[in-house]
């Protein structure tokens, strides 16, 4: 299942002043800005963002896809995989508290340069 969605925007504020009134007309609002130019949006009654933008620091087309992992075992194996099949860590397993307590994730980067990655959101 995939767990959120992120894409590059090139002008942080005026993709926030376009997307706050487009997503709320579904409900979903600007929940968490974890760090400068980065926002996360949702359903407040959900209680975590699923779709993110971000200020992109170079000309670029690439994704980030995460896929929610059952364990954080199953994120250790993910990121293990990935560094055997050619991908390039961009961000080991690990807690990411900025998200909050529990978020455990990894990140790679694929073949083609787009942010892969496994979270689980259960205590450890």
């Amino acid at each position: 299942m995939i767990d959120h969605v992120g894409i590059e925007v090139s002008d942080y504020n005026r993709s926030k002043g376009f997307y706050e009134p487009v997503l709320a007309t579904m409900g979903m609002r600007l929940l968490m800005e974890p760090a400068e130019y980065i926002g996360g949006f949702g359903f407040p009654d959900q209680g975590k963002p699923f779709f993110w933008i971000g200020t992109r620091t170079e000309p670029t087309t690439s994704a980030h896809v995460a896929f929610s992992a059952g364990s954080r075992e199953i994120v250790d194996e993910f990121h293990k995989e990935a560094m055997a099949a050619g991908g390039t860590d961009n961000g080991g397993p690990g807690v990411r508290a900025i998200y909050h307590p529990h978020y455990y994730g990894a990140f790679v980067l694929d073949l083609d340069g787009n942010n892969i990655e496994a979270v689980c959101h259960e205590p450890a």
